[in-house]
């Protein structure tokens, strides 16, 4: 054999270049055979090339190889040592017996990635029919009696006897008379209802909604404002603690009122006091209480920047003015000009310039807030009954005991319009919406017509929107709250004569006063308060009692 031939057929004994060598060579195939036909004869031996010999380089990175294996074999010996015998057991149960060979674990875990890929490349109709067609896990854990068809008797109950079909059915098994109850409930909804369908796919709305709240989480701010629609029929509302508890006493509330600015009732009773109370609704602290000697006070209220309480008493023509910031408490003995015996029944203007005096014979007396001086003076037909400032204070309207309501202007005293309040014989109270748009009149019959402020200034006989007879005897008092979504209606003449109404559709609202089953006594005044949702009531009893409205968003 020549020198040439035997170097090339004698094998290298070299470290990994016989691992190269075996894997270039497959199986079950000769020398020379091509894809897809017929074995070619190998050529002569004169026109083979040499094969190529391994380069040095790629000796070393074998070894390097082989030396780190070994390297990491004997590390995780050392580990599996320390373990225990269960974690071990454990992992032998979750990897497979990888002890030989970590990298098969690694090709394992590679490809069930490579597979999920591809399986989320399919369209979604073949992921659903996948879905579909998912077998089901076995249950872990079976309990034995859970297999014993246990049967319920249906005569026992007699919701259960009126869901037979025929009297064979006296015993159902439980999941039977699950589908029963499930058929009575789909028959009684008329289908099954969207909540409890959970193959239901989310609608364009849902996905709306999460970019709502995805866009409401990235903004910072106050978001707590009122309904823009408050729905009719059910008032959601709390009974909270009496607003008066740290206070209380048994004398009859004359005033109840809320501050313009803070979370501060003020409660005034024929005791001769007013106490003002911080609000929370739990507990209701008092924070002051003003005294006033010999001095039954017939009204109380706070001016429109909540800086003054003024106080009028029943048989007195003296005027308390008290100052909060300064804690003064200021008389006003006489007005100049001002010919009344007793001053009692008065109004402030909302933008706190005017304060008006009801005097006898069909006076108004109109005074400067500031320097409680005497502007001027205008005369109705009759007697007043009741008075009250338009919201921008412009106007004034005033409810005779002839049953007409006069409109005035503040500026030129003068008379814009007079009508008569459809159905009343006398009038006893009259109230104005915060934003201009109602006009609310009470009557001696106990009816409330609620009209609409431009035909108050434009028509001699204006139709109201709505009359309101829910309470049958005189209504005493009207009040607005600051949204105009609802109107406050009640008479002192009867217990639990109070209702709450719904605007625009002049409705009133069935669970009030039900609330508990408790009676309300003859109410005397009452206020909603300007931002919180709250609604006070004064009665006879002495108690000022206290709600919260959850139409506000906050609850």
């Amino acid at each position: 054999m020549p020198p040439e031939r035997r170097s090339r057929t004698k094998p290298d004994r070299r470290p990994g270049v016989s691992l190269g060598r075996k894997s270039r060579t497959k199986p079950g195939r000769r020398a020379g055979a091509g894809p897809g036909g017929p074995p070619r004869k190998a050529a002569p031996s004169s026109q083979r090339k040499p094969p190529a010999r391994p380069s040095a380089a790629a000796a070393a990175i074998a070894v390097a190889a082989e030396e780190e294996r070994r390297l990491r074999q004997r590390n995780r010996l050392t580990l599996e040592e320390d373990k225990p015998a269960v974690e071990r057991c454990l992992e032998e149960l979750v990897f497979g017996d990888v002890e030989d060979n970590e990298d098969a674990l690694l090709r394992r875990l590679q490809g069930s990635r490579i597979q999920v890929q591809e399986d989320s490349g399919d369209s979604e109709v073949e992921n659903e029919a996948k879905d579909n067609f998912r077998f089901q896990k076995k249950p872990v854990w079976v309990d034995e009696e859970d297999e014993d068809d246990e049967m319920v008797d249906m005569m026992s109950n007699r919701f259960r006897k009126d869901m037979m079909k025929n009297a064979s059915e006296s015993k159902l098994s439980k999941d039977k008379l699950q589908k029963r109850l499930k058929e009575e409930f789909q028959h009684a909804m008329g289908g099954v209802p969207a909540w409890a369908e959970t193959s239901k796919r989310k609608t364009s709305s849902d996905d709306e909604s999460e970019e709502d709240e995805d866009d409401l989480l990235q903004r910072t701010g106050n978001f707590i404002s009122t309904s823009t629609s408050l729905p009719k029929g059910i008032l959601k509302l709390k009974n909270c603690l009496h607003a008066n508890a740290e206070r209380p006493t048994t004398a009859r509330i004359s005033s109840v009122q809320f501050h313009p600015c803070a979370q501060v009732v003020m409660v005034a009773a024929r005791d001769n006091a007013m106490s003002l109370f911080q609000v929370d609704g739990k507990t209701n602290p008092k924070i002051q209480s003003i005294y006033l000697e010999k001095f039954p006070i017939f009204k109380a209220c706070f001016s429109a920047t909540g800086e003054e309480v003024l106080a009028t008493s029943v048989h007195s023509k003296v005027l308390y003015v008290y100052d909060m910031l300064a804690g003064k408490l200021i008389p006003v003995h006489q007005v100049r000009g001002l010919k009344e015996k007793i001053v009692r029944s008065f109004e402030v203007s909302p933008d706190g310039s005017f304060l008006l005096i009801n005097g006898v014979a069909g006076y108004l007396h109109l005074l400067s807030m500031k320097t409680k001086e005497l502007i001027g003076s205008m005369k109705i037909n009759g007697r007043v009954a009741a008075s009250t400032f338009s919201s921008d204070s412009k106007k004034l309207y005033a409810s005779s005991g002839d049953g007409e309501v006069y409109v005035w202007d503040v500026n030129s005293r003068k008379c814009l319009n007079r009508f008569v309040d459809e159905g009343s014989l006398y009038g006893l109270s009259i109230a104005t919406s915060r934003n201009g748009q109602y006009v609310a009149c009470g009557s001696n019959c106990g009816v409330v017509n609620i009209y609409n402020q431009d035909s108050c200034l434009q028509e001699t006989n204006p139709k109201p929107i709505k009359a309101i007879m829910n309470l049958v005897t005189g209504v005493t008092s009207l009040s607005f709250n600051p949204t105009t979504e609802i109107l406050a209606i009640a008479s002192e003449e009867m217990k639990e004569a109070v209702r709450l109404v719904h605007l625009p559709s002049c409705t009133v609202f069935s669970n009030f006063p039900v609330i508990k089953k408790k009676t309300i006594s003859l109410v005397h005044t009452m206020d909603f308060s300007p931002r919180s949702g709250y609604f006070a009531l004064g009665n006879e009893k002495g108690k000022a009692l206290l709600y919260r409205l959850h139409h506000y968003s906050e609850f």
